[in-house]
């Protein structure tokens, strides 16, 4: 049962997340896109451009915030992810400046707190 509630969890704090982005004038592009092993989470333009969206949600009490579950790791398969997705556009036309984002949402009994960190992370490419 404890898999399940926990997919319940994750797709609530998914449509969470993304009410939320459109809140603020984002259009979601694309929700659990996948591009063979990879995945984001959501894919949304703004007028600033296209932003990559990594959502963790987690029931309280936490030992870590959910944004510090996004390491090294994670980042490295965002940024291969949008990138399999930029070229599969077209190499990405049409967006001017491409964001890593991250929110965290926390569901504490009936109450759901969001935390936004826009261009959590700037990819580093070897």
């Amino acid at each position: 049962m404890e898999g399940r509630g926990r997919t319940i969890a994750g797709r609530y704090g998914e449509d969470t997340a993304c009410r939320y982005l459109e809140g603020l004038g984002h259009t979601v592009l694309e929700r659990n896109w996948r591009g063979g092993h990879l995945e984001l989470d959501i894919i949304s333009q703004a007028p600033d451009g296209i932003h990559f969206v990594e959502v963790k949600t987690r029931v309280a009490p936490v030992s870590a915030s959910p944004e510090e579950n996004v390491g090294w790791t994670k980042q490295k398969r965002m940024v291969a992810a949008a990138n399999k997705y930029l070229n599969g556009k077209g190499g990405g036309q049409g967006f001017r400046e491409v964001f890593f984002d991250v929110i965290a949402v926390t569901l504490d009994g009936g109450k759901t707190e969001i935390a936004y960190f826009p261009s959590a992370f700037v990819p580093i490419y070897y």
